[in-house]
């Protein structure tokens, strides 16, 4: 545990763009939590025994001395002098998790090589040095990916996963004190280079700008298990991946630079539940250089007004580290930053613990309706290719679905993938659907995906190392139909008979003021919804099993019952038991005519923003709807932060006060740039993948894309509530990434997005009053 009153690791200067919130140092309290919380983490199996840590730093040793012998080489082969082959230099830097020291036990280690202006990436990188290290036995499972945005080696080096990247630079000699820091390092370096040497740079500057590095570490620790609990830990699923998380952990370090991990953590929920996005999270000013790399700027830069929650790198060129955060994932994210401060405020009262803010999610608990992205391959190395491709595209089926129906289908996209040990290279994934809350449903209303899906099909075979055996298909599925193997054994749990935080919170009270709307917490266990009084009346719903279209058609209105809480969530190894959603569903009316039909009749435009918390900042294609950024920050579902303990802090001496620290904070430059884009769900594609798609009026060279009547998704009923009853969590056998090189991998130049069918939404609103109060039609 750090020591208490850490500025002065600083000599007492102050860290990030503002005044610190508080500099008060920690209570007995607070000291004694911190302990608790240190060994929490330690049962939950997150550090790593010292003979993992001595074996890892044995294969770096062994890697760097490997590194140096290969330059060596192809400098000699090049016909250099012996002089200068003598001084040959290549070196091995750490970054990610590891670097900041919050990796767990059999993570990765993101590595970085650096090597002179005479080794290159194509024929010395992945040609001489993949040659010699498939040569040493102790090199397995090597995965070479030249073509990825950022250029990786992946391969387990005593059975330690390394993900290995390049950075040539313009030296002759890389000395062994090199810092690669300096912006000057970045002279004549090709994009490929800039890109592979961010993730260090980063890393470095997050520690450099953190008062209190082991504080920062514990409480990054902590934040990390937490969102993958909670399942909101994932980069390429649009949520936040390690990078992300990192940047928010020491922005929290910097407002409270002498407070304790106990009281970080809580004061991050605190600032994050009232953080109103999209103004951006910045550990320092953004940097012009002089280079003229492009930084992060909406005032300058059209395609960063789209960003819905920006987190900014500290190092240049600064950039959006989470441009994937799409409507759906930050409602879903700002739903649980509210439950784990109203956790860590019934915690402070002693009326919770650790356990209820861990308590894993449950993600299919949470919904009446899925979609299933099944995916297959001839052979393991087909399969890896075809789901790191499927992957990268699977933020933009969300997005399109969320705009093809103007935001009132939302989909919340599972972090992981499942695999069934039935099928051979075989996995799948899923995405909860439903009806966009506080908005009227009239009868009958229908919303086709179809269209939707083909067109995702379509982008996702125009794949360029597409082969034979490749396959994808998309299908609805009810809850009750969820297949066996996503649960931990395969097998389905019953219902669970624990109280869960949910359903304890409205009894809490806590510092008198629960709220009749308050968005209460959520827990889940094993992936089970615990302790919810819920009506099983989905097993009575017609389902029309023999359509062929994916169409949803919400219940009746005499179906709704809704509640008036944004109910609390939960994960267990991959589940959600219900955010944010109404239990009705009752009495929900399918027509099985209507799934062979192409026909929707949505609601009136006074009805699409009705009791509307986040359609205005995502990606629905109304146009001319010129919100102000502040009234789109706080359309999203929020309640007031918990009371502060007075003690916590010296100089606040009260929530009011905090939280208008807090507003201070968030005014700046870069407030009220949010724009509202045409087709924001082709602007941002996933940069590992930009160059893997053929041209849409090309040869698919037999690619298989499935007829929209032979393949399409079954008619998929989505009511206007979260189902309920038995199913699982958010059990995933895809690892997380720790520290995704990807992330850090954002794009330095305007890049043309990727080629993608152009068809017009099959669902058509009469936005008519939208249009009058715009002067658009």
């Amino acid at each position: 545990m750090g020591s208490p009153g850490l500025i002065n690791r600083n000599n007492g200067k102050r860290l990030g763009i503002t005044e610190p919130i508080s500099l008060g140092g920690p209570t007995e309290d607070d000291v004694m939590k911190t302990r608790e919380l240190e060994k929490y983490l330690r049962d939950a199996g997150l550090y790593e025994s010292q003979e993992e840590a001595v074996s890892r730093e044995e294969v770096l040793g062994r890697l760097d001395q490997t590194v140096k012998i290969w330059v060596k080489t192809i400098s000699r082969a090049k016909g250099l002098n012996e002089q200068l082959v003598h001084e040959a230099n290549a070196k091995i830097f750490t970054f990610g998790s590891y670097r900041l020291g919050v990796h767990g036990p059999g993570t990765d280690i993101d590595t970085l090589c650096v090597g002179p202006r005479h080794a290159t990436r194509e024929e010395d990188f992945f040609g001489e040095l993949h040659r010699m290290l498939m040569e040493m036995p102790e090199v397995t499972d090597m995965h070479p990916v030249p073509d990825a945005h950022v250029p990786v080696m992946r391969f387990k080096f005593l059975g330690v996963s390394i993900d290995l990247l390049y950075a040539k630079l313009s030296l002759w000699v890389i000395p062994e004190d090199l810092d690669i820091s300096q912006d000057s390092i970045l002279q004549n370096a090709d994009e490929q280079t800039v890109r592979s040497l961010n993730g260090c740079r980063v890393t470095d500057q997050i520690l450099r700008l953190v008062p209190n590095i082991q504080n920062f570490r514990t409480t990054l620790r902590c934040m990390r298990f937490w969102a993958k609990r909670r399942g909101v830990y994932s980069n390429v699923s649009g949520f936040l991946g390690g990078i992300n998380w990192a940047l928010l952990v020491a922005r929290i370090c910097q407002l409270y630079p002498n407070a304790l991990p106990n009281m970080l953590v809580s004061r991050f929920f605190r600032v994050y539940t009232q953080w109103r996005w999209p103004n951006p999270v910045m550990l320092c000013s953004i940097e012009e250089g002089s280079l003229g790399l492009q930084v992060w700027d909406p005032r300058r830069n059209p395609k960063d007004r789209f960003h819905l929650m920006p987190i900014i790198t500290p190092a240049y060129p600064c950039m959006n580290s989470s441009y994937n955060v799409s409507s759906s994932t930050l409602r879903i994210m700002s739903e649980e930053f509210q439950r784990g401060s109203e956790i860590c405020e019934a915690m402070e009262a002693s009326k919770a613990d650790w356990d209820t803010l861990f308590e894993p999610y449950a993600f299919f608990e949470a919904y009446k309706n899925y979609l299933q992205i099944e995916i297959t391959a001839e052979n393991a190395d087909d399969l890896r290719k075809w789901k790191g491709w499927v992957e990268s595209r699977l933020r933009q089926l969300t997005l399109k679905i969320e705009k093809h129906t103007y935001q009132m289908l939302q989909c919340h996209p599972h972090p992981g993938d499942f695999s069934d040990k039935s099928r051979p290279f075989y996995c799948c994934y899923f995405m909860g659907l439903q009806r966009k809350q506080g908005v009227p449903v009239n009868e009958g209303e229908q919303f086709d995906i179809r269209l939707t899906v083909e067109e995702f099909k379509h982008n996702v075979n125009m794949y360029t190392s597409w082969k034979p055996g490749m396959w994808i298909h998309v299908s609805h599925v009810k809850r009750r139909d969820i297949p066996n193997f996503v649960f931990p054994g395969g097998i389905r749990p019953s219902r669970p008979s624990k109280v869960t935080w949910k359903s304890r919170s409205s009894e809490l009270k806590v510092s008198g003021h629960a709220q009749d709307n308050s968005c209460e917490g959520k827990a889940v266990s094993n992936g089970v919804d615990e302790g919810r009084k819920r009506k099983q009346v989905d097993d009575n719903v017609d389902n029309p099993r023999s359509g062929k279209c994916l169409a949803v058609e919400p219940p009746s209105v005499g179906g709704h019952a809704q509640e008036n809480s944004c109910e609390g969530k939960e994960v267990s190894n991959g589940v959600d038991d219900g955010r944010n959603r109404n239990q009705v569903d009752d009495n929900v009316e399918t027509n099985p005519r209507s799934a062979k039909r192409l026909a929707t009749e949505p609601p009136s435009a006074g009805e699409v923003h009705e009791g509307s918390p986040v359609s205005t900042v995502s990606s629905c294609s109304i146009k001319g709807d010129n919100m102000d950024t502040h009234s789109q920050a706080d359309g999203f579902a929020r309640c007031n932060p918990p009371n502060l303990a007075p003690s916590a802090i010296a100089d606040t001496s009260s929530k009011e006060a905090e939280s208008l620290a807090i507003e201070k904070i968030m005014s700046g430059p870069y407030v009220a740039h949010q724009a509202f884009p045409e087709e924001l769900d082709e602007l941002e594609d996933d940069f590992e993948y930009r160059n893997q798609v053929k041209d849409s009026r090309g040869n698919m060279k037999g690619s298989p894309i499935e007829s929209s009547t032979a393949n399409a998704a079954e008619a998929v009923p989505v009511p206007s509530s979260n189902g309920t009853g038995s199913s699982s969590g958010l059990y995933s056998n895809g690892s997380l990434e720790e520290l995704e090189p990807m992330e850090l991998a954002a794009p330095l130049l305007n890049v043309t997005p990727a080629a993608v069918v152009q068809q017009k939404p099959l669902i058509r609103f009469n936005f008519t009053s939208l249009a009058k109060a715009t002067g658009k039609s």
